[in-house]
């Protein structure tokens, strides 16, 4: 029994359990530090495209460890099979850990059977960035759209992942949208799940709003 006020000790940092402990992480800290990892890469670069890929070569390895611990705690190491379903899972229970909400809206694209949405009228890494004119279209949610794509590659559902700026009518800022093309292979183990899940589809503009249905 371990004493009152004792904090019990391991040997091995391997042996710690993986609690959720405190979840919060200081706003300012992780901005100092996305900025600094930002324009490190700045200045390793020539272009905004090798810039963006970089960051988008950070998030992956974030994601990759994201699915391991979630996967751990949330579901006793079982893995998402479907692809609706672990498009919900990034949606909701990735994006509450990463960002303390769950993403704006998952949207699937109306004309291509492939593409899927991950929406945010304000990402948390777009939101203290301002991009010089000289940088053009230099999306920061690169680094996010990695950690997406690291999360789909560990449970099986390889895609490209990017990130776009697409304005919003009325407003100042665009919102960020994490578009998601999956692999030719991932789409035939997806059917099923389309078939077995019940859902409305509401037309919004030209994609698609997925809500599961009761």
């Amino acid at each position: 029994m371990i004493g009152v006020g004792k904090t019990k000790q391991y040997a091995n940092i391997l042996d710690r359990p993986i609690s959720k402990g405190k979840q919060e992480v200081s706003l300012s800290a992780f901005a100092f530090l996305f900025s600094e990892l930002v324009q490190y890469n700045q200045t390793q670069v020539d272009n905004i495209a090798e810039l963006e890929r970089r960051l988008e070569d950070a998030g992956y390895s974030v994601g990759a460890r994201v699915l391991e611990l979630l996967c751990h705690r949330e579901k006793g190491n079982r893995r998402e099979t479907r692809l609706l379903g672990i498009l919900s899972f990034v949606h909701s229970t990735v994006w509450k850990v990463l960002f303390g909400k769950v993403a704006d809206s998952l949207e699937k694209g109306t004309e291509h059977e492939d593409e899927y949405m991950i929406s945010e009228k304000e990402l948390l890494v777009n939101r203290f960035i301002s991009v010089p004119k000289d940088m053009g279209t230099f999306n920061c949610g690169a680094f996010v759209a990695g950690i997406v794509r690291g999360v789909l590659d560990g449970a099986g559902f390889p895609a490209v992942v990017t990130a776009h700026f697409v304005p919003v009518e009325g407003q100042q800022r665009p919102r960020t949208t994490i578009l998601i093309k999956f692999a030719e292979e991932v789409l035939g183990f997806g059917t099923q799940s389309h078939k077995s899940l019940r859902k409305k589809r509401v037309q919004v503009a030209d994609q698609t709003l997925i809500i599961p249905g009761k």
